[in-house]
């Protein structure tokens, strides 16, 4: 491990043996009159390189003292594998690192378990990284990813935590029994920041409905259709390439479920969400509160109470029954069921026309006429997750439609090529055109809908368009990663950096897949390995993946019932959010019922890596930079499977 003061140890030692080490590497005395190197940071990808790849470390230190060093890689044995100087400086991240350096690993082609070390005018240490196949590397990620969404169902089916290879899964007793029977309510009212009910109390309509199960959105209980549509979408086109991982079917099925149940066929009513999170004296939410999923059931509340609306959680529709839907909503709800329609295709034609049918009656009810001056209904508040287009979803929904129709044999097929090839045109002369994310699913929807046409054309539209699309999303990350350090093409001071990278890898490997064009291959190799470590932390963003990991994430399970000394049971495979503008790390979240973490680092083991305006906290109320969430982690998930492909 490198024991420099400015570098992250290993959750297991920093907290007890950090400085006692630190001190030794930094004041030891040198021999004769030798000065002694100067420890530096040494940052890899903490998960590994595919075989084949182009490989890159990162060295980040004083320019002085990197102008000396050089680096050998040794393998499992100590033994050295490869040497050679350090590549030329990619330019200064901060204060206390005013260089940064690169290391080309490409060589290292040979499937191992490798460090960089070195040697020279400057001294450090990598964590271990392998080099392997990309399903060797790839699937344990994966299967990790579905583990965290185990450890986020909600409902009496929840997952048993069974011991596996690479630890257990998170487990909570069953929780929210009462959305069985729940109460729908008028729409709340919000002021324009999001940030406070308006309404005295909440309204029920006299409505009741089921909408048990599914899963916990983030670091939170609230349950939302639209993230959940967008992680079921990512699970069933993930599937198309690892068709036998039984776990990620489950867990894809189970997502499913739930998402059935948010829609009523008969009265033509999308539930948007269960719960609240933001309310007032009168009533209180979902983060007024820090505690087990399963307490909820046993609060002794009645009618009227604050607490109310955390035991018997609201529901809240997206619109009223037969009216039209926002069209975020619909067109992504509707490719969900279409792409659960081509999974049951080949084996049940039964069931795929039912999902089929379903996916259709959705997206005939989006509205496509909406007020120009109102965002899209996603999540009440709309802050929860803004978003400013809709026509991406509507594509996306109408290319997955006509996808299932060709499979089935249905003659609507076409009608739905035309409104996905329309709706692709209209997103495309939007000014509104983003990168794929739980706000932009158009990377999804422009290589579906270019299979869909299959080299023909329709209102204007073609592969060519969809293609350069795909191009100008990747060289936007291009461009940004050309100005940054360790090559980032994310953004560092806003939300969602993490799940952002993993969606410019998604989306190279989509490209690459779909053009045969492989010139972004290095690109997205770099962008995960920045998610993975090669970053200026020094961290994976990945909770369990690596040497270095977030260990005491905003989320109450991994809070209350999770290990806080870097042992046991972990909220493994959850993707957390990453560096944030430094300003938004000014007050953390503090409950009385939060449990002290020590198993990561202290705050201020941190901050020397900060820089570019961005911090990173490995603090449970830093709900900023460790909060997890299904999206932040199926984009991950289609990342890594479609790089296992």
């Amino acid at each position: 491990m490198n024991l420099s003061r400015r570098t992250v140890l290993p959750a297991t030692v920093a907290a007890g043996l950090g400085t006692l080490l630190v001190a030794g590497s930094l004041y030891g005395l040198p021999f004769g009159d030798e000065p002694a190197p100067t420890e530096v940071a040494v940052r890899v990808d903490q998960v590994g390189y595919v075989r084949g790849e182009s490989k890159r470390a990162y060295v980040m230190g004083p320019a002085a003292a990197l102008a000396g060093a050089r680096f050998k890689v040794v393998d499992a044995g100590d033994d050295v594998v490869t040497a050679g100087r350090l590549g030329p400086s990619t330019g200064r991240w901060n204060a206390e690192y005013s260089s940064v350096r690169t290391i080309d690993l490409s060589a290292l082609d040979t499937t191992g378990t490798y460090r960089v070390v070195l040697t020279g005018s400057a001294s450090g240490r990598s964590p271990a990284f392998r080099v392997a196949g990309a399903r060797e590397l790839m699937t344990p990620l994966v299967r990790d990813n579905v583990r965290f969404l185990q450890a986020q169902r909600d409902g009496a089916d929840v997952h048993p935590g069974a011991a596996g290879a690479r630890g257990r899964t998170l487990r909570h007793g069953p929780s929210h029994l009462a959305d069985r029977d729940a109460a729908v309510h008028a729409p709340p009212r919000y002021d324009e920041e999001g940030t406070e009910l308006l309404d005295e109390r909440l309204s029920p309509t006299g409505e009741r409905v089921d909408v048990s199960g599914g899963w916990f959105d983030a670091g939170d209980f609230l349950k939302f259709t639209g993230t959940t549509s967008y992680s079921v979408a990512e699970l069933l086109l993930a599937q198309r390439d690892l068709p036998d991982l039984e776990e990620l079917s489950a867990e894809a099925s189970h997502g499913l479920a739930w998402l059935d149940r948010m829609w009523d066929g008969d009265s033509g009513t999308l539930y948007a969400q269960v719960g609240i999170g933001v309310g007032n004296d009168a009533v209180r939410t979902d983060h007024d509160v820090w505690r087990l999923p399963e307490a909820d059931d046993r609060l002794d509340v009645s009618p009227g109470d604050p607490d109310d609306a955390i035991k018997h959680r609201p529901v809240f529709r997206a619109a009223e029954p037969g009216e039209a839907v926002s069209a975020s909503l619909a067109g992504r709800v509707a490719a969900a069921f279409a792409l659960a329609a081509q999974r049951a295709a080949g084996t049940d034609e039964e069931e795929a026309r039912t999902w089929l049918d379903k996916a259709a009656a959705v997206y005939a009810l989006a509205d496509t006429r909406p007020d120009p001056d109102e965002p899209p209904l996603t999540a009440f508040p709309p802050t929860f997750y803004p978003e400013d287009s809709w026509q991406d979803d509507m594509e996306f929904g109408g290319a997955e439609l006509a996808l299932a129709a060709r499979e089935l044999g249905d003659d609507r097929e076409g009608d739905w090529a035309g409104d996905a090839a329309r709706w692709a045109g209209a997103y495309l002369r939007s000014d509104v055109r983003g990168t794929l994310g739980v706000a932009d699913v158009s990377a999804l929807a422009h290589v579906d809908l270019a299979t869909v046409l299959d080299g023909g054309r329709t209102h204007g539209i073609g592969a060519e368009e969809l293609y350069e699309d795909l191009r100008r999303q990747l060289e936007d990350g291009v461009a940004r990663a050309g100005h940054d350090p360790f090559g980032a093409g994310a953004v560092y001071d806003d939300f969602d950096a993490v799940p952002h990278t993993f969606g410019l890898v998604a989306t190279a490997r989509l490209y690459a897949r779909a053009t045969g064009d492989t010139r972004y291959a290095a690109f997205a190799g770099r962008q995960r390995g920045w998610a993975l470590g090669a970053n200026a932390w020094g961290t994976s963003f990945v909770i369990g993946a690596g040497e270095v990991y977030p260990h005491c994430p905003e989320h109450p399970l991994a809070n209350l019932r999770g290990s806080h000394d870097g042992t046991g049971a972990i909220l493994r495979g959850a993707v957390v959010n990453g560096p944030n503008a430094a300003d938004r790390l000014e007050e953390l979240n503090s409950f009385p019922t939060m449990r002290k973490c020590t198993a990561a680092p202290p705050t201020g083991a941190w901050s020397d890596f900060d820089g570019k305006g961005a911090r990173y906290l490995d603090d449970v109320g830093a709900w900023q930079t460790v909060e997890p969430a299904l999206d932040f982690t199926t984009t991950a998930l289609l990342a890594f499977t479609l790089t296992a492909g």
